[in-house]
């Protein structure tokens, strides 16, 4: 209760389905339009603007879609974890949803992740797969979330499922520093983060910026992507409610 006293107003109406049905209605709209806009203005950007790698060519452009993809499918992991840790201590019926409706987007962003880089691989090292550190444990966070959806779909309990993908999730959380520190503990193909927050980049700004763009572009999707499911997810699970019912067959 000492802890529950410090968080903020937001986070307890999020408790609620229908709060969080509505909120999320409302946000829609504008992470749509920021999502089509960035992601176009990026494509664009790092297609036909950016200028080739002096080594790589125009094979590293493959880069705009494989570094954004492996960024949002750890932060997606991290979400769903979190989700789950909230759902298994405060109960709260809308984070284990979260949780729920995280997994397959996190699953398809890994995907995604570990095939353009296998596409990137080829021309850069001469194969499309190698044990590298990085790869390796990128492919863990794959398994990883097969597990988490492997758990939602065994159990007939919505309840145990919940709490049983939650403690997985947190248990994998461990996989994160390594996918991030991986090119830094071990000696391996991969080459090290493009850009941090807290260092220049390794790269001239005419082909970060593009990239900047796309990861941001693809944060917006994700949220997209989120509240649609999330509030099919809702209207799911409290279909017997009467907010629903009459949001379905208004009076």
């Amino acid at each position: 209760m000492a802890v529950s006293k410090w968080l903020p107003r937001w986070f307890f109406q999020l408790a609620s389905p229908r709060w969080c049905y509505e909120i999320t209605g409302k946000l829609l709209p504008g992470f749509l339009i920021a999502a089509v806009f960035l992601l176009g203005v990026g494509i664009v950007w790092a297609l036909g603007f950016a200028p080739p790698d002096y080594q790589q060519g125009n094979s590293f452009r493959i880069m705009y879609l494989h570094v954004p993809s492996a960024i949002l499918a750890q932060s997606c992991y991290m979400l769903m974890a979190i989700a789950g840790a909230i759902g298994l201590i405060w109960k709260m019926k809308v984070a284990d949803m979260v949780a729920y409706c995280t997994a397959p987007i996190g699953a398809s962003m890994a995907v995604i992740a570990l095939a353009t880089g296998a596409i990137w691989g080829k021309p850069t090292w001469g194969s499309w797969w190698v044990w590298d550190a990085r790869l390796t444990s990128m492919l863990i966070l794959l398994f990883l979330y097969f597990g988490v959806m492997a758990l939602y779909a065994a159990m007939e309990s919505e309840a145990s499922a919940a709490k049983a993908a939650a403690v997985l999730s947190l248990v994998g959380l461990v996989n994160i520093p390594i996918i991030k520190y991986s090119v830094e503990w071990w000696n391996t193909l991969h080459q090290p983060a493009t850009f941090t927050l807290t260092e220049k980049p390794a790269m001239p700004a005419e082909m970060w910026m593009p990239l900047l763009v796309m990861v941001i572009g693809f944060y917006c999707f994700f949220s997209v992507s989120l509240m649609l499911r999330l509030r099919n997810e809702i209207l799911r699970r409290e279909r017997r409610a009467g907010w629903v019912k009459d949001l379905i067959v208004p009076k």
